[in-house]
């Protein structure tokens, strides 16, 4: 970008200011122990943001002559560099080499972000585009990949929506019948209303009597758990108590493991664009995109994170090292979580470097989430 394409950046992060656009400070985000807004005087403030936004445009590092160029404040380069150095001491910005200008650090995003930054609702036309995308007559999953590449088309980073989580299903009751070539007919009750007719081959023949006994000892057990818990415990007191289990408690155990199939809770996402990332100078290296790349594959430390938006509202940001994760150190992450009548079934969210638009990522997440939840609870 041009000096005065940095020039223009500024100019317009000064009208913004004046004009009634939601604060960011509305959105919850993931980390508030920064030091206060107030700390840094009005001129100070104004040169943060102007350095971040320059930076987010350009990547590369903004010194005090492109400041005094860019900003609409009368400073002198002597002036700007004192500031700067008083945003550097108090861990705002850096200098990446000697000489160099400066760049934010992730405490300075994160007042960019929390303090600084003004974000302005999508266009209608942008809305109505993105719930065009959205059909209601799609499918649940085909809902949740055209919501994962939208959000990576916009961005121009990594998309990601999580699949809903499954409902949670109580055990009520269970009933087994004997068939002929050593199967089983099982009946499920879940819920109050959902009933499932499973048929289980065995390894050997069971009479009635012996089919009675394993249902009344699963209907002891386990009536009003999750079917997810009844598994899981199972295989454990399997594992546990091999040697000592009564035939009964053995019968009981080699249908459970086919009629309780395991079952996880938001155990898979949808990623769009992941090599948009290697067009970020900060990202491209080889052995970064290698361990990020993995670290999208295996999903469990992304999954993890996401489950804290889960149990959150509204859009979440976490920025570099407020992930918890190593692999997320150079990356944002913004999410907000999708519903339908109330209930958060998933989240979803873009991924990208540390110097992504946020003031144009934010509004895409939140709407999106939106019209997923709508389109989803459209369907009934």
């Amino acid at each position: 970008m041009s000096v005065a394409g940095c020039l223009c950046v500024a100019w317009h992060s000064i009208i913004a200011s004046a004009k009634c656009f939601p604060r960011v400070a509305e959105v919850r985000v993931h980390m508030s122990d920064i030091t206060p807004k107030k700390v840094l005087s009005e001129r100070a403030q104004h040169l943060l943001r102007v350095l971040v936004q320059c930076y987010i445009q350009e990547g590369q590092p903004v010194g005090s002559r492109m400041l005094s160029r860019v900003t609409a404040l009368e400073l002198s380069p002597a002036t700007i560099r004192n500031v700067m150095a008083d945003l550097e001491e108090m861990g705002f910005v850096h200098s990446p080499h000697t000489s160099a200008g400066r760049v934010p650090t992730v405490q300075g995003y994160r007042l960019f972000v929390d303090s600084l930054l003004t974000v302005a609702p999508l266009q209608s036309a942008e809305v109505a585009a993105i719930k065009e995308q959205l059909a209601p007559d799609l499918a649940p999953q085909d809902l949740i990949e055209t919501a994962s590449n939208m959000l990576s088309g916009i961005s121009r980073m990594a998309g990601v929506v999580t699949m809903p989580r499954r409902e949670h299903r109580a055990l009520r009751q269970v009933e087994f019948l004997p068939l002929s070539d050593n199967r089983v007919l099982a009946i499920l009750v879940m819920n109050e209303r959902e009933v499932q007719n499973r048929v289980i081959h065995v390894g050997r023949t069971y009479s009635a009597a012996e089919l009675q006994q394993a249902a009344n000892y699963l209907n002891a057990e386990f009536v009003g758990k999750d079917i997810a818990t009844v598994r899981q415990k199972l295989l454990q007191e399997m594992h546990d108590t091999r040697e000592r289990m009564n035939s009964m408690m053995q019968a009981a155990i080699e249908m459970a493991e086919q009629v309780f199939p395991l079952e996880t809770d938001n155990e898979d996402y949808v990623l769009a664009g992941q090599n948009n990332l290697m067009d970020f100078a900060e990202l491209s290296n080889v052995d970064k995109l290698r361990v990020l790349f993995q670290a999208f594959n295996q999903k469990r430390d992304l999954l993890t994170l996401f489950d804290q938006c889960v149990r959150a509202e509204g859009v979440q940001i976490f920025i570099g090292e407020e992930s918890g994760y190593k692999v997320l150190d150079e990356c944002s992450v913004v999410t907000a979580p999708y519903s339908v009548n109330g209930k958060i079934l998933g989240v979803l969210g873009v991924i990208g470097p540390t110097r992504m638009a946020y003031e144009r990522v934010i509004p895409i997440v939140d709407m999106t989430a939106k019209l997923l939840g709508a389109a989803l609870n459209q369907r009934g």
